[in-house]
């Protein structure tokens, strides 16, 4: 279910993505007056899924959801229509209409996506706005895994510069991008009540941006087991009398002062189940398909747990027997966030700086890996990535945050001077209007031959990368 959730998500965001892409080259070419013979979402080698036939164009959608396209008429494009172009020029076509309409149909479907990925950032900040926790708010400090101990982080401090930045809210991916895209390698912490700096060595920074490392958080605020009153559905700590504002302080005669010591004391018991399990489990490659594709059967991680409990002057202790799944059904009260609201006019600066920050950082990033000081391997990745990102549960605003991100993305790449993209004619038709003169169309022709081919060896590589990552390594 978690798998078509993703896939679900993938798919409507990618649709909503291409339609209107491929909308701002449609629309221009209409307005010219040029001829376009087919709107269709996802490709369609072979047969489409349906069609049908509207003032001469041909809408459908195609089997193969891996983009989607405009054909135009007179233009060189993805189905390599040479045959046409070797035909006299019609008045209707791409290739008679004058450089400057050209240009602008040809730039449409990228300032599509640019206007919508603002648009979206902005109609986020207006509904939702920008919750975060204070560095305020975090009065217990942080609580760091090994990558954020690796950068001289220890639990408790409380992280409040980092580079040239300061940070005004506790987050990790802020200080994780500075350290990627702008080399900070100086953040600046408050230890036992005094302030200081720390050096991040070359050799730990170089991993940041690797993609074995994507799991690590570096840190995430502390805070103490005090039980919330949002008890899930099974909650065998209700059960047995635990209650809200109760705090939780020892596993199994172990102290837990803080929630993360209580989760990686019964995550490390549920772990040695897990690994008793799978020492007992048949191996082979059946069972490994399984556990990789199928419904592998899972193990029943249920036990009695002692839970020590503070409740007022009283300490009390409860013999809890936990789910199949080893939680005891109890959440911790989340620390005090705040809000950053936005009116409906408001909203339009803030989703224009959320949208230039994203992108000035995409193109740095991509700076870094043209140059190799961020490897391709770790930065590239295929739909699987990409679904990934958008979780096993549909959650609307992570859904949008990740549909505006794509847009851009997808604006910038295909600005890319790279035959088959639209960077690629937009550089050919620059040349035209600069020189006064077009470009050889045979030249034109084997360049766009060529992109073809990168295009599709970077898929396949990206593809191939994400298969080692999830399914081999």
């Amino acid at each position: 279910m978690d798998v078509l959730v993703m896939a679900g998500q993938l798919i409507l965001s990618l649709s909503i993505l291409v339609v209107l892409h491929e909308m701002g080259h449609f629309l221009p070419a209409k307005w010219f007056g040029t001829k376009v013979e087919k709107f269709y979402l996802f490709f369609d080698p072979w047969f489409e899924i349906f069609k049908f036939d509207y003032k001469g164009t041909e809408y459908g959608i195609g089997w193969l959801p891996l983009g989607g396209y405009v054909k135009i008429a007179g233009m060189m494009d993805e189905s390599f229509d040479t045959e046409q172009l070797e035909q006299e020029p019609q008045e209707w076509e791409f290739r008679s209409k004058p450089a400057w309409q050209r240009l602008i149909i040809m730039i449409g479907g990228v300032t599509v996506n640019f206007i919508l990925g603002f648009l979206i950032f902005s109609m986020i900040m207006w509904h939702w706005g920008e919750e975060y926790i204070p560095i305020e708010s975090a009065k217990y400090g942080i609580v760091t895994d090994s990558l954020g101990q690796a950068m001289g982080l220890q639990d408790g401090d409380k992280v409040l510069a980092v580079g040239n930045k300061q940070l005004s809210k506790v987050s990790a991916g802020e200080v994780r991008l500075e350290i990627i895209i702008n080399n900070a390698k100086t953040p600046e912490i408050e230890r036992n009540g005094q302030k200081q700096l720390l050096t991040i060595p070359d050799s730990v920074a170089q991993t940041f941006s690797s993609s074995d490392n994507n799991e690590f958080f570096l840190y995430q605020p502390r805070m103490p087991f005090l039980v919330s009153g949002d008890f899930p559905d099974e909650s065998p700590a209700k059960e047995v009398g635990i209650k809200e504002n109760d705090r939780i302080i020892s596993l199994n005669g172990q102290p837990t002062p803080y929630f993360h010591d209580f989760s990686q004391q019964i995550n490390k018991e549920s772990r040695k189940m897990l690994d008793d399990f799978n020492k007992t489990r048949k191996k082979g490659f059946m069972e490994w398909l399984k556990s990789k594709f199928g419904k592998a059967e899972k193990p029943n991680l249920q036990r009695v747990v002692n839970v020590g409990v503070a409740r007022g002057t009283d300490t009390l202790n409860y013999d809890i027997k936990t789910t199949a799944a080893g939680y005891i059904g109890a959440a911790a009260v989340p620390l005090e966030t705040d809000f950053n609201r936005y009116s409906f006019l408001e909203s339009f600066p803030a989703g224009y700086k959320k949208s230039v920050d994203f992108l000035g950082n995409q193109i740095k990033a991509f700076g870094k890996m043209f140059s190799g000081e961020i490897k391709a391997s770790d930065s590239l990745g295929s739909f699987f990535t990409i679904g990934k990102q958008f979780g096993g549960t549909w959650i609307w605003q992570r859904f949008w945050e990740l549909t505006a991100a794509l847009s851009l993305i997808l604006a910038f790449i295909n600005l890319l001077p790279i035959p088959m993209l639209d960077g690629g004619h937009v550089m050919f038709l620059l040349y035209e209007i600069i020189a006064g003169r077009k470009p050889n169309e045979k030249f034109q022709e084997y360049a766009s031959y060529v992109g073809f081919v990168l295009l599709i060896g970077l898929m396949i590589f990206a593809v191939g990368l994400d298969i080692w990552r999830n399914f081999i390594k």
